[in-house]
């Protein structure tokens, strides 16, 4: 029932499809993770660094969570593409994008 109201939301009509689309945002979150742990480790930001700080990891946190949103968003473009559901994954990465407030980058027609 829930899987097919989200095919319904996002228009799509096979499950296989929807199966494709689940695994591209698995393998993105973990992929983008794991790229996210060597730029921090270049930058040489660790989250001892930040525990003399007021709030303690705090900072970490979010500058981890900045940098892994748009390593996110590169990646299911370019996974999506290898699954071959580029058009899905654009449509979805405007509308995030829109929502963020780049309204003007992807006016809806």
């Amino acid at each position: 029932m829930y899987f097919n109201r989200l095919k319904k939301k996002w228009n799509i009509t096979s499950n296989l499809q929807l199966v494709v689309i689940f695994i591209v945002f698995g393998l993105t979150g973990s992929v983008s993770v794991k790229f996210t742990d060597p730029l921090l480790d270049f930058f040489k930001i660790y989250p001892d660094t930040f525990k003399s700080i007021l709030g303690g990891v705090i900072p970490y946190w979010i500058i981890r969570i900045l940098i892994v949103f748009p390593i996110y968003q590169i990646l299911l473009l370019i996974f999506g593409a290898l699954f071959f559901q580029f058009r899905f994954f654009w449509e979805f990465e405007k509308k995030i994008l829109r929502r963020m407030g780049f309204k003007n980058l992807f006016k809806k027609r």
